[in-house]
């Protein structure tokens, strides 16, 4: 499992999540049970080197025996010196063309050839700077069981928007208002269904935390995202069962002058002893 927090702002888009990777396998009774949980999975890649573009994921975390943080560089390398249907074109692109593309790449050329499919949900975030575009857009592409639409965008250039995705549930209470219990509870008491999304509106309107503004300065949406990944994290902690939620923070941000920059990051190897070699993920 996972937590990944995106922040969109006029300045920049922050992309953070942890390192959590949880191993499961289907037990005597077919139920899925989790056998071990690594803490340094990569899931914030610098998608093209020198272009203000970054992607996130969270969900299932490996196609095939292929992880997403190795696909995701399989990607890259298309997106940078692939065939013409992949390569991009850096004094002519849009984010929703490397949206597409990662679509492609990920639905159609690795999950429907993966054997078995996996089961479960993929979500994959892009989010950048168009060429020449003086705002940033953020775009979701999904994968759930099988079935893959259009990438969505969440926020258009003139948008601000807080997504977040993976376990839910602390970022929920805290922004939102309200946790996962509370439609079902509201069910349970006879609330009609069909006047049940109204009334989450509704809460919604009326209870969230609007800790967001257009003009926030890039340093404050950082510790904005961190503040979120950091908060599920220690929540899920103090919850019965696993830590699911874990490891080191992972933070990058793009803006329009500066480009992709890592904020924070885990390394594998030690950079004393690699003097010559660059950020790789």
């Amino acid at each position: 499992m996972t937590v990944c927090v995106a922040v969109k702002v006029h300045d920049c888009i922050v992309f953070a999540a942890d390192s959590a990777s949880s191993l499961w396998h289907l037990d005597a009774n077919g139920e899925q049970k989790i056998v071990n949980i690594y803490e340094n999975a990569n899931k914030v890649f610098n998608l093209y080197r020198g272009l203000p573009v970054c992607s996130m994921t969270a969900g299932i975390g490996n196609f095939g025996r292929a992880s997403i943080s190795t696909l995701s560089k399989d990607l890259r390398l298309l997106l940078t010196s692939g065939g013409p249907d992949w390569k991009v074109d850096p004094q002519d692109y849009t984010v929703e063309e490397i949206a597409k593309k990662a679509r492609r790449f990920f639905f159609e050329e690795t999950y429907a050839s993966s054997d078995p499919r996996p089961t479960g949900s993929f979500d994959y975030w892009v989010g950048g700077y168009s060429h020449g575009a003086g705002l940033g857009e953020l775009w979701k592409i999904q994968i759930n069981d099988g079935a893959c639409g259009d990438p969505v965008c969440l926020a258009a250039q003139s948008d601000t928007t807080i997504a977040w995705g993976g376990q839910p549930e602390a970022i929920n209470r805290l922004l939102l208002g309200y946790g996962s219990a509370l439609p079902q509870a509201l069910l349970d008491v006879g609330l009609e269904k069909d006047k049940l999304d109204g009334l989450l509106q509704h809460i919604v309107t009326r209870s969230q935390a609007n800790v967001l503004s257009d003009a926030m300065p890039t340093v404050d949406a950082i510790r904005l995202a961190e503040f979120l990944v950091g908060t599920t994290k220690s929540f899920v902690q103090f919850l019965p069962g696993n830590n699911t939620v874990g490891g080191a923070i992972d933070i990058a941000t793009v803006t329009k002058h500066e480009g992709f920059k890592w904020i924070s990051r885990k390394h594998f190897y030690d950079r004393k002893l690699n003097p010559l070699e660059t950020d790789h993920v």
